[in-house]
């Protein structure tokens, strides 16, 4: 939870900047970015156990 409240503490202003483009995309790529994020978030969990 630090690592992800970072960017909002940090940059506010950018973060709702970003929110406001990610409304913006299609569908698609919203499931790219999800897919991609989930899938990163497992390797890194596989690694810190190994």
């Amino acid at each position: 939870m630090i690592v992800e409240g970072l960017p909002y503490f940090a940059f506010p202003a950018k973060m709702k900047i970003w929110f406001q483009q990610i409304f913006e995309l299609p569908d698609h790529a919203l499931r790219i970015m999800g897919l991609t994020l989930m899938l990163t978030g497992l390797i890194l969990v596989y690694l810190g156990k190994t």
